[in-house]
């Protein structure tokens, strides 16, 4: 079986504050932007890795979704315990100050933690946690 990882999903509720972060923060380039106001389907990604993608979406959009779960859905966004994702660099301390000149919410400097990886933590505008991992 030969089977990658094309693409996952990370919901948004502001989509022009999810695409400058992704874009003008984490300089992962625009592939696609389909929709309009709110409901817009954007996909990025890091530049080298053109067939990994990150599609922003927003959230509860499945009309199987009760109104019970859509406000769940929205207290977690706002909590940030909704969405994460893993990332991975080289240079963990340079990505982090990036970030941070951003004005990003940070959840956690540059640590190395007890299992052996070193890496920090903060939220993208709609709540997301990411955390970027160091490859050594």
């Amino acid at each position: 079986m030969d089977i990658s990882i094309h693409t996952t999903v990370l919901p948004h509720d502001d989509p022009d504050a999810s695409l400058a972060f992704y874009r003008d923060v984490l300089g992962f380039e625009v592939r696609k932007d389909v929709g309009n106001g709110k409901m817009r389907w954007i996909t990025v990604g890091p530049a080298d890795q053109p067939d990994v993608s990150l599609l922003l979406s927003p959230p509860a959009v499945d009309p199987g979704i009760t109104d019970g779960e859509r406000r769940t859905i929205a207290e977690m966004m706002a909590k940030g315990t909704y969405g994460w994702i893993l990332l991975a660099t080289e240079d963990l301390d340079g990505t982090f100050e990036k970030v941070r000149a951003g004005n990003t919410e940070i959840v956690q400097e540059p640590t190395e933690q007890p299992y052996g990886i070193r890496d920090c933590a903060f939220r993208d505008p709609a709540g997301n946690q990411i955390r970027i991992q160091e490859l050594r």
